[in-house]
């Protein structure tokens, strides 16, 4: 009995610690959880000739994750750089990067910051979400605590997901992205999962 009200006010300490998701929230579909989806909804803030999405893959048809019409007359043999946005690793398939033509001139952008840039005004969720996640935010499409949004005419909120490891803790976030300046304010709304040991996902 000792063992067990302590372990009952901390898993009522967890759950009456956060905040609701209010009922004007909707659900974020489950396919833009996945960041390679998200690139495709990019509208550019300036306008470009062409631009691609793409990973520090040696192999040009595996390194293609998104790219916009190109026209007939252009070609593109730029090498990678030797770092980009989302980098998870090091070596091959560890990072993205997105280049851009404008007048026969190519560009890239290969940090957070300037994909931020490059997406320039927040014109639908997916740009958000993109946004959020150069911050470190994702979406957990299994909790609505970190899978909501809500688009207003000047802001998009998100309720997204801040995750550590060992131990596994999740913590939710409301987060407001200024759809016109893509500036982000984060608060966060408690931990919604966190696991006793390492071993434990």
């Amino acid at each position: 009995m000792k063992l067990l009200f302590p372990t009952l006010l901390l898993l009522s300490g967890l759950v009456f610690g956060q905040k609701a998701v209010p009922s004007d929230f909707k659900k974020i579909p489950e396919i833009l959880d996945n960041t390679e989806l998200l690139y495709p909804f990019i509208v550019p803030g300036k306008k470009y000739d062409y631009w691609s999405v793409l990973r520090n893959n040696p192999d040009p048809d595996k390194a293609i994750i998104y790219e916009s019409q190109m026209p007939q007359y252009m070609t593109i043999n730029d090498p990678a750089p030797e770092k980009g946005f989302f980098q998870k690793c090091l070596g091959e398939d560890c990072f993205s990067y997105l280049i851009a033509c404008e007048n026969s001139r190519s560009a890239y952008f290969s940090n957070e910051q300037q994909l931020r840039d490059f997406i320039g005004c927040v014109d639908n969720l997916p740009e958000a979400i993109l946004i959020a996640n150069t911050y470190g935010y994702t979406v957990d499409t299994t909790n609505k605590l970190a899978g909501s949004y809500k688009i207003e005419e000047k802001n998009i909120s998100l309720y997204l997901s801040k995750t550590k490891n060992c131990p596994l803790t999740k913590e939710s976030f409301l987060i407001k992205i200024n759809r016109k300046t893509g500036r982000l304010e984060a608060k966060s709304n408690g931990i919604y999962v966190k696991s006793e040991d390492c071993g434990v996902q």
